[in-house]
Formats: structure tokens, sequence, C-alpha cells
């Protein structure tokens, strides 16, 4: 789908957020059908609360959105959102005089709103649309609701429509409606352009494991983002039992993210060069697979032991990020589903982020909260890093003992990682598991807004 906002001729509906603070106060300022209309209806600017306040014909004459506390604000993020799910099709306007923060949350949360996969059930349903407020860049907004939908629809696509294949279409298509360069070196060409590990976790597939490359720009930093592709996960030989396995269409949502980041970036023309890399591959099971105990070459000459080809996801993303550091970018960032131990961390509405760099930690934090893209520094802690060097090889993929997994993961990868001044990997979860104010339940980016917030600061632009 693509979002956008109504014509700003178009007579529109006003849609007023009134807060619970102060509630009193403002109600007296109403005239009488106002204040009996929201009386009858219990009324009182509690978030979530949406109230349509008839005219002398009974159409809708304007809405009344519950904004709630402002202690409470940050726990209710796109709650004027809440309107667009709840109102008849037909155009609408904010009617208040709101901080350029909140302003520009509300209008993009109201894109968002009107996000459905619909795939595999009919088409969607005429939704409210908004006139983009005064003051916001209503063309930035809708790119960045573009590139949000972008992740949105690819991590919802079932595994049979979104294999290595389908991925690496969506990524030429990205590239073509934005004149970017693409190549993808595919099957046993892995092999021969030194990219053995993302070889070697594909090769069990009938779908064959590639490499994506797509660049964009030709001044500016460079900025080289990659996405973890693993398309489905059934966790090798190590085989994941069936309720492990049944969300792993999402295993690709590193992927899905930073191409809906690229897309943001593309779009508004951001003035810097890109690369986005994406290991695209299917963690099958079959006589080729690749096993337990295998230890196995990177790009870069580290050995790796196989311990457990569960966690693939680290194997593939070394040899890209070894590619990436070979002529190292101004930022490398670097998005996964990779670890069921940080959501056991921090749950799945906060996307955990590792850097050794404190400046672009605090950059990546402030941006988060002022997008609502709630973000959580984790600590890259050094004296883990020999849990991850076992006894026969560089490093262990798995190391025993359970404990801090997502670290031990990012420290992995980290090791990959040379001579690059900026890094940034983001261990993501992808999929929301409950429907809330501008994100339904399923697939969904995290971390895209907060970094390309940030870009500014981060890169000089």
């Amino acid at each position: 789908m693509t979002p956008r906002f109504a014509d700003p001729d178009t007579r529109a509906i006003p849609v007023r957020p009134v807060p619970q603070d102060g509630f009193d106060d403002w109600l007296a300022g109403q005239d009488d059908p106002t204040r009996d209309w929201a009386r009858a209806n219990d009324f009182t600017g509690r978030a979530g609360q949406v109230l349509r306040v008839p005219g002398p014909d009974l159409s809708i004459a304007r809405v009344l959105v519950g904004w709630g506390r402002r202690r409470d604000r940050p726990r209710s993020r796109f709650a004027i959102a809440r309107a667009a799910a709840a109102l008849p099709a037909g155009t609408y306007a904010l009617d208040a005089d709101l901080s350029a923060n909140d302003t520009e949350e509300a209008a993009l949360g109201w894109l968002l709103s009107g996000y459905a996969f619909t795939r595999y059930k009919g088409g969607a349903s005429e939704r409210p649309r908004l006139r983009a407020p005064r003051g916001v860049d209503a063309a930035r907004l809708e790119a960045i609701a573009c590139g949000e939908c972008l992740t949105r629809d690819l991590i919802n696509t079932p595994a049979a429509d979104m294999g290595p294949d389908e991925l690496e279409a969506a990524a030429r298509a990205l590239a073509e409606s934005h004149g970017a360069g693409i190549t993808v070196t595919t099957g046993e060409d892995l092999l021969a352009a030194n990219l053995p590990m993302i070889h070697a976790v594909g090769r069990a597939a009938s779908r064959a494991p590639r490499l994506i490359d797509m660049t964009w720009g030709e001044t500016g930093p460079e900025l080289t983002l990659v996405g973890k592709g693993v398309c489905f996960d059934t966790g090798g030989l190590n085989l994941k039992p069936g309720a492990s396995m049944g969300l792993m269409k999402k295993d690709m949502g590193g992927a899905a993210t930073v191409l809906g980041l690229a897309h943001m970036i593309m779009a508004t023309g951001v003035g810097l060069r890109l690369r986005v890399l994406i290991p695209a591959v299917e963690n099958a099971v079959s006589g080729d697979a690749f096993r337990p105990g295998d230890v196995l070459t990177a790009r870069n000459g580290l050995t790796v032991e196989v311990n457990n080809t569960d966690a693939e996801g680290r194997l593939v993303l070394a040899d890209a990020l070894a590619l990436a550091s070979e002529t190292p970018p101004d930022l490398l960032v670097c998005m996964a589903t990779l670890t069921g131990a940080a959501r056991v961390a921090v749950g799945p509405d906060l996307a955990p982020f590792y850097t050794d760099d404190d400046a672009l930690a605090m950059a990546l934090s402030h941006a988060g909260a002022r997008v609502r893209d709630p973000l959580w520094r984790m600590p890259l802690h050094r004296p883990y890093e020999a849990m991850i060097e076992p006894a026969i090889a560089d490093l262990d993929n798995a190391p025993s003992g359970g404990m801090a997994g997502s670290v031990t993961a990012a420290l992995f990868l980290d090791r990959f990682v040379a001579d690059t001044p900026r890094f940034v990997h983001f261990d993501i979860y992808g999929w929301n598991p409950t429907a809330a104010p501008a994100r339904p339940k399923g697939g969904v980016g995290m971390g895209a807004r907060a970094v390309f917030d940030a870009l500014p600061k981060v890169l000089d632009l």
C-alpha cells in the first residue's frame, strides 16, 4: 500500500485531541451541546476514547480524541491515531495547537493506521484520510510510512511466497524505483566470491542462498545497512519444535527493516552514499545441511565451530559484515531478528542495540524517543568474549550455558567488523504480538525510524 495524506483542499472534519489533565477546564469552555454530549458519553479525555460529536443534521461535526494524562503519554504512543481506526471513511484534519513532535507523531500514526495486510483476503476497505497538518513535511512522513509498510508486507508474507528469490525480487523492485544499482551473488558463486558461511547455511534448501548488494547515491558520507535475510528458519539439524517454528517467516525481519529504511533514505533524497547488504537464505534440513560440530571458515579467515545450527543468523551476517568492512563506511548498521534472549530481556516493543560509540548511542536513543520508535542500549561486555571462544576454532556460534545470549551474539558479530569508525547492531523482534494504535498485530519495523531521524546528526548531513 501507499500511505498518502488527503488533498489539502478537501473539506475536512476537525479532530480535537483532548488531554485528561485539565479536562474540566476544557469542558467548561465548550458550548452546551458539546458539554452535554461529552457527559452523556462519559468522555473524560482518557487515552483511547473517541467521541463523534454530531451536528444539527446528525452528521459528524467534529471528533474528540482522548489524549490521556501527560505522565501516561509515553505509554500510549500514537494515541491520536486511535481515531483513524474508529472513524468512518472521510477526510479529517487535526484541530489542535500541538508541539512539532506531537503533530508529527499524530500525522504519522494516522498514516500507519491505514495499513492492512490484504494479500490473501481481498482488498482493504476505504479508510479515513487526514489532511497533512500545517508545518509538517508531508512528503517525508509519507516516505517514512511507505518504508514501514514495505517492511510489514515483507515480514507478513509467508515463507512459501517470500523465499530468497522473492526477497531478491523485492530488493530489485526497490532499486529500480529509486535508480539504485544492484548485484546478486547466488548459489555456488558464493564460494567463488568468498562468502562461504552464507553458502553453508543456505545450501540445504531447494531455493539457493544469495547475497544481495544494492548501492545508491554518489556523494556524501557512506552508510551501509546489513540485514539478516533468513526467509525461514527450521533450526536446521538442530530442528526447532513446532511451537518455535510458527513465526519463523519473520526471521528475515532484519532484511525487511533495512529495505524499509533504504526506501525512507532514497525517497527523501538524503545526501549520502547508501549500500544495502542482505544475505538471503533458508535454513533447511537435507543430506547437505551443515552439521553441529562442523568448523566453518568465514570470509575474513576466522574459523567458527558450529555448536548449534539454529544459531545460523550470525553466520550469514558475519560474511556480510566482513565484506562491508573491507571498504569501511562512515556508519555500519546491522539489523537482525537474532536472539530470543533479547526478547526475554526487553520484550517485543523495544529494539535493543549494541555499540561501543557513546555519541552514536546517545544520538540513536534521543532520536528513538523523539519519533516514538523506542530503543534500548545493551552492553558489549568484553569479558564475555571468552564465552564465544571454543577449544578447536576461533569462535563458537552458540556458547553453552544459556547466559547473555544476546550479548554474546553481538560480540560474535563484532569480530567481523574491522576498521569501521561507527558500528551498531540491532537485535530486533520484528513482530507486534498484540494490536496497538498504528501497529496492527503482525510484522513491524523496529529501529528504522530512529536511525533515519538520527542520520543528520550522526553523519553531519
